[in-house]
């Protein structure tokens, strides 16, 4: 496959294209939950809900950032003390200097020994999945487990791309995304969410809207790190359990050929050597599935939790 087909699908360039509109004069997904607390640990924004149970932290993906969790706190935050994290540069936060994955990595470790938190268990959406993962290769002393919603050590169909190409690929986006206009960085995110997103349309526009609010040169920075990153050497030194989430949406999936059955497997491929390792397949839903699926996500979370 061409470096240039392949960016276009990572980008969800081969999606329909949708003239902007107007902006609505409420976004139904904007309004947040107020936290108990909120801080900034390394330029990482932080929220904290609930006063007692296990510490969960949940890390939104590319361009995310707390409204993305809104759900999954309202439906935990009674039973476990959950911390919401936004990464610098998304979400209307500044954007920060070096590795956003290293940043990121570095800020939780501090997060999670400064607070004195008791092994949380680190829950990530896309690049927070992966993020997640990459944590716990590392740090698995430190957490109890980990959950990665249609998040991988390896952005799929790069896993056998050598690393020089796969960095060439996130150098693409990265120059093309700091180049952006807001407007065409704002028609990028509805792009995306209209064709990987989310199933409905008239939630993928107003999810949108939220993802613009994020600089367009840090999430170009981010997407770089994470298309060049492969996280799988590390993944037979995790110790502990880890659950990941493999979204399918049939009408999506056919026009690859692949079943529900065979893109669980796909995902299970690359959580190749991880020791305890298991695969839910959630269906129907697309990349956001706590917006698709909420209420099999909390379920699936919730046994996962019980099991640790």
């Amino acid at each position: 496959m061409k470096a240039a087909l392949l960016l276009a699908l990572i980008l969800g360039a081969c999606a329909p294209s949708f003239a902007a509109e107007a902006p609505a004069p409420q976004n139904r997904y904007a309004a947040t939950i107020a936290p108990a607390e909120s801080f900034e640990v390394n330029g990482m924004l932080v929220e904290r809900h609930g006063q007692r149970g296990s510490p969960m932290i949940l890390i939104p993906g590319l361009s995310g950032g707390s409204w993305a969790w809104q759900d999954t706190v309202r439906r935990f935050s009674a039973e476990h003390v959950v911390y919401v994290v936004t990464l610098a540069g998304f979400d209307g936060r500044a954007p920060m200097a070096g590795n956003p994955i290293d940043n990121a990595r570095q800020s939780l470790r501090q997060l999670i020994v400064s607070r004195k938190l008791d092994k949380p268990v680190l829950v990530g959406h896309s690049l927070g999945g992966a993020l997640s993962i990459a944590f716990a290769e590392q740090d698995s002393a430190l957490i109890r487990g980990v959950v990665a919603i249609d998040g991988l050590p390896v952005m799929p169909r790069t896993e056998s791309m050598p690393a020089a190409q796969r960095a060439a690929i996130g150098g693409a986006m990265k120059a093309r995304m700091a180049s952006s206009s807001a407007e065409q960085f704002a028609l990028d995110q509805q792009q995306f969410m209209r064709g990987t997103g989310v199933v409905d349309m008239e939630r993928a526009d107003e999810l949108a809207k939220l993802s613009a609010r994020s600089d367009p040169g840090a999430v170009g920075e981010a997407a770089a790190a994470l298309i060049a990153a492969d996280f799988r050497p590390g993944l037979k030194d995790i110790t502990v359990p880890v659950l990941l989430v493999a979204p399918y949406f049939e009408p999506d999936a056919v026009q690859r050929g692949l079943t529900r059955e065979m893109a669980k497997d796909y995902y299970t491929s690359l959580m190749a050597g991880t020791p305890k390792l298991q695969v839910v397949s959630i269906a129907p839903s697309r990349h956001f599935v706590m917006f698709d699926q909420p209420d099999m996500l909390a379920d699936t979370l919730r046994g996962f939790l019980k099991s640790l």
